[in-house]
């Protein structure tokens, strides 16, 4: 299977988790040859909390991709595919983080994705769900989950 294709999606708890989910993209992206489509995905109301920091025209259009380059995860990671060589591609959506995540792969036609997340309880699991869990189990392809502490 070739890996032409890695979709790497982040959010919001991610920003603590940068390096370990850059370095696990960068060894598997890196020897593959592989573009990374480095996605940020927002709720409805998270998307409006960071254009309400960024400098935006509130009357304009705002662009989902412009401002995924611009949240400090998103610019994080770039700097180190830079750094590594790697080829990258950033979007920006605005969706439920793990159906969004699906579609995005199936989109992008892509042949991993990478999810970050964090060890939860079973009962954590059934209250709050899980994205990386939905993903996993909705994905055209693998997928790979890097943990948190």
């Amino acid at each position: 299977m070739a890996l032409e294709t890695i979709l790497l999606a982040v959010g919001p708890g991610d920003a603590e988790r940068t390096e370990e989910l850059a370095q696990t993209v960068i060894d598997v992206a890196g020897p593959a040859g592989s573009n990374v489509v480095l996605a940020h995905v927002f709720t409805d109301e998270e998307f409006d909390g960071v254009v309400s920091q960024l400098d935006y025209d509130p009357m304009g259009d705002i662009d989902p991709d412009e401002v995924a380059s611009r949240h400090a995860t998103v610019r994080q990671l770039t700097d180190e595919f830079d750094d590594a060589n790697v080829s990258y591609n950033v979007r920006g959506r605005v969706g439920e983080h793990g159906e969004t995540i699906v579609e995005l792969a199936n989109e992008v036609g892509a042949d991993l994705v990478v999810v970050g997340g964090r060890k939860r309880s079973p009962t954590g699991k059934a209250v709050f769900g899980s994205t990386a869990q939905e993903v996993m189990l909705n994905a055209p392809c693998p997928v790979t989950f890097v943990r948190g502490d």
